[in-house]
């Protein structure tokens, strides 16, 4: 019978070496994934009281997306929820704690007629094979999600920095034209109240031209408030004050990033590549492992015991090794968790699915706008922009020398603002189509590469 149990211990021992074996290819896993942490964390790394912009003259689309990547304390939650699910792999796949036990039968010290009784126990619980391993697979598939989450948590910050970047730049250009505009309407209005003095021009053309400089006078206002509004969610994505200046913007935008506009092409391109996508599927398998564990909870756990009881008299008898099993006779329970985990891994395949849709949807959707967006650029500077340029031209030829009145004046220039004005509006429309084409997609940018 001895025999018998220390055989079927050594067969359990030697099961949970197989399987301590099977874990190792999650164990390299582990420790790949614990080195792309360190890598990104130390990436992040920064001081929070430096001012990120002290050696920058002017704000560049990569210096900005770069300093958001580092401070910006969402991505900082983002790392550290990856860090906290990573922690779980070590404690889902250790063993639990072995267990120590002392005993002694009091009359025995007393008694002349038999030794002293001290019993000494040591046990150790076993899971049935496998279920530290479908523990460590949930774990690591969890903080493989995580991972993905801060990929894609980067992928959108990266997008909105370089969109309020160009809003930015279309404040400043909008106020720059705005100021030129007030200098030409203030020399307009000189030239009318000149007219009217000399007695050739009416008072309705002074009238006109004050309501059109007060209209220009508000703008300045309305640009300066954009202007302000850029500025502080620029700063509240780098985790600054609101008020604190910026570098200026650049004088132009940077060159847009060439897109083949293949809508079935870029789809395809975006479900291979968005991180949301891998982190779905990384929540499946996660789903998956955890329907296995609860099948495998049909199967009995183990416990190792080993003692020495000191009550028996014959010195051979004191030694003890043994092994227990539960008896998993609670089947309505068990099955009970085998129906909710395959109902959580059906929800969670329905909504990969629903992803899917919606990155198809994102992908089209943004391929539409940036063709838009380029051929309203087209049409402004091949032909609304010249063509309000040579109606101003035109008008005032025509008002020197009295053919056309001051309030048509006054609506060319009108005309020529608005077009310069949509000329910068559709610069940006088109940086921002790429931007959010690039996110769509899950491209990983420039900035984003010379952060990883």
């Amino acid at each position: 019978m001895q025999g018998s149990t220390a055989r079927a211990c050594a067969t359990v021992m030697a099961l949970v070496a197989c399987a301590a074996c099977a874990r190792a290819p999650q164990l390299a896993r582990y420790r790949a994934q614990r080195e792309e942490l360190v890598r990104e964390y130390t990436a992040a790394q920064r001081s929070e009281g430096a001012d990120p912009f002290a050696a920058t003259s002017v704000l560049s689309r990569r210096e900005l997306v770069a300093r958001v990547l580092e401070r910006n304390p969402d991505l900082d939650a983002a790392r550290a929820a990856w860090r906290a699910a990573l922690a779980r792999y070590p404690q889902e796949v250790a063993l639990p704690d072995p267990s120590f036990g002392y005993g002694v039968r009091p009359r025995s010290f007393s008694s002349g007629e038999v030794d002293p009784a001290q019993d000494f126990e040591l046990s150790q619980a076993l899971p049935f094979p496998g279920k530290l391993g479908l523990r460590g697979e949930m774990a690591l598939a969890t903080a493989d999600a995580a991972g993905e989450s801060v990929a894609a948590l980067r992928a959108r910050l990266a997008a909105l920095a370089s969109v309020l970047l160009d809003a930015y730049w279309l404040a400043d250009r909008a106020l720059e034209q705005n100021a030129q505009n007030v200098e030409l309407l203030e020399q307009l209005q000189a030239a009318a109240l000149g007219r009217y003095a000399a007695g050739s021009g009416a008072q309705y053309d002074v009238r006109v031209a004050e309501s059109e400089l007060a209209m220009l006078l508000h703008s300045e206002v309305e640009l300066t408030a954009d202007r302000r509004i850029a500025v502080e969610r620029i700063n509240t994505l780098l985790h600054r004050a609101p008020a604190l200046p910026l570098p200026p913007a650049p004088r132009a935008l940077d060159a847009a990033p060439a897109h083949a506009l293949d809508a079935d092409a870029l789809v395809e391109l975006a479900l291979a590549r968005r991180p949301e996508l891998r982190a779905r599927a990384a929540e499946t398998r996660a789903r998956e492992a955890a329907v296995a564990l609860a099948e495998r909870e049909f199967l009995p756990d183990f416990t190792l015991r080993g003692a020495y009881e000191g009550a028996w008299q014959e010195t051979p008898l004191r030694p003890f090794v043994g092994i227990e099993l539960n008896l998993p006779i609670q089947l309505d329970r068990r099955r009970g968790a085998v129906d909710e985990a395959n109902a959580l891994l059906a929800r969670g395949r329905s909504r990969s699915r629903a992803l899917e849709d919606r990155v198809r949807f994102e992908v089209t959707a943004a391929v539409e706008r940036l063709r838009e967006a380029q051929h309203l650029l087209d049409l402004s500077r091949e032909r609304l922009l010249p063509a309000a340029h040579g109606r101003v031209v035109s008008a005032r030829v025509a008002y020197q020398t009295g053919q056309l009145g001051f309030l048509e004046l006054v609506a060319a220039e009108r005309a020529l603002r608005a077009a310069e004005l949509g000329e910068y509006q559709a610069q940006a429309s088109v940086s921002r189509g790429h931007a959010e084409l690039a996110r769509a997609v899950g491209e990983a940018t420039e900035f984003q590469e010379e952060q990883r």
